[in-house]
């Protein structure tokens, strides 16, 4: 293979993404072939048709969350190296997508120059990640910690968590779960300190992400 007649695939629902991405990757790679797909269906084709070095592959699309479509990719080309490349927060985020097979995760608020190192690592060793992953992972080794945070909470927790995101009211969760509307209340803030949250949304994310029975 010629030096830097790479293929790569860019994946993001917004074009102006996937646009600037293709630029940085051109800069670096000026032979590079770019292929780029805006859902899961053309993502998926691509890797399906062509063989490629690197894919860049956001989180959220309107067709679904990407860690369903990893293990689908990793069938179809076992040695292809992805980067995510997303606005979710690297401390929620990151480690489930890294034990799910990606082998990269950089957020969008980084640099130009931090993509571009980024880019340049996943070509040269297949991986990247920051240096707070990187400790994190050595914490969680040496302390014996859980990495999936919903590990911290108890099964009624768990419980409780569940119908908050299926709608129910505190009251209607003390009625189900025959407790008082008062430890309704006092279980819902417990989750929410556990897991260092403060909405509704960022609890519904983190079930997805995290708690297979909640897809």
């Amino acid at each position: 293979m010629k030096s830097n007649s790479y293929t790569f695939l860019i994946a993001d629902d917004h074009s102006v993404v996937r646009q600037g991405i293709s630029l940085v990757v051109k800069e670096l790679y000026p032979n590079a072939i770019i292929h780029t797909a805006g859902s899961f269906k053309e993502t998926l084709k691509v890797v399906a048709e062509t063989k490629l070095d690197l894919l860049i592959l956001d989180i959220n699309f309107p067709d679904g969350n990407s860690i369903n479509i990893i293990p689908e990719v990793k069938t179809l080309q076992p040695d292809i190296k992805i980067l995510i490349f997303t606005a979710y927060d690297e401390s929620i985020y990151a480690m489930r997508y890294l034990n799910a097979g990606v082998s990269g995760y950089l957020n969008k608020g980084c640099t130009e120059d931090e993509m571009k190192h980024a880019v340049k690592s996943m070509i040269a060793t297949g991986k990247y990640v920051t240096q707070t992953i990187k400790d994190r992972i050595l914490d969680s080794y040496i302390s014996k910690t859980p990495i999936n945070p919903l590990e911290k909470l108890s099964i009624r927790e768990v419980e409780v968590a569940r119908l908050l995101i299926k709608g129910y009211g505190n009251l209607e969760i003390s009625e189900l779960l025959q407790i008082k509307k008062t430890t309704v209340s006092t279980f819902k803030n417990r989750v929410f300190e556990k897991l260092e949250i403060d909405n509704l949304a960022a609890l519904i994310e983190l079930f997805q992400l995290y708690f297979e029975d909640s897809k």
